[in-house]
């Protein structure tokens, strides 16, 4: 297997999270692992191929490094998310509690996108773009 790339995150109400980031964005929970206050040991949420880790703040070494968007007073990552439709994400995030940066824009060459805070800070950037499928515009040129 080669190396993949899996963004981590902190919630400070992660179950609660947990719900809006699968009713919103459409992620489904891999799996859950609750501590002992309430919260979230650990959590791995997948969507396609791609998948988040989150989980409540610890007091643990990680914890001493990375914290929540609302304890560093601002974002430390934004994680992109492909998605097929990006108008029915825009609407759900708009009605779910998400705060929507712009509005959608529709570009033809490189998808429809938007940007927007999730309820506790992080922001994402949403979109129809897929950096993997390559399409005629983006294939490297033949050689002459």
């Amino acid at each position: 297997m080669g190396s993949l790339v899996i963004p981590t995150l902190i919630y400070e109400d992660a179950p609660k999270m947990i719900d809006w980031l699968c009713d919103t964005f459409g992620f489904t929970p891999r799996a859950v692992y609750p501590d002992d206050k309430g919260g979230v040991a650990h959590a791995e949420l997948t969507l396609g191929d791609g998948m988040i880790m989150l989980g409540s703040p610890k007091d643990n070494e990680f914890n001493q490094v990375q914290s929540t968007p609302k304890a560093l007073r601002g974002v430390m990552q934004s994680p992109y998310l492909v998605v097929e439709d990006a108008q029915a994400v825009f609407d759900k995030v708009a009605l779910t509690g998400g705060m929507i940066v712009g509005e959608l824009r529709r570009d033809t060459e490189s998808g429809d996108t938007f940007i927007c805070y999730d309820p506790e800070g992080y922001l994402w950037c949403i979109g129809t773009y897929n950096p993997w499928q390559t399409n005629a515009q983006t294939q490297a040129p033949a050689a002459e």
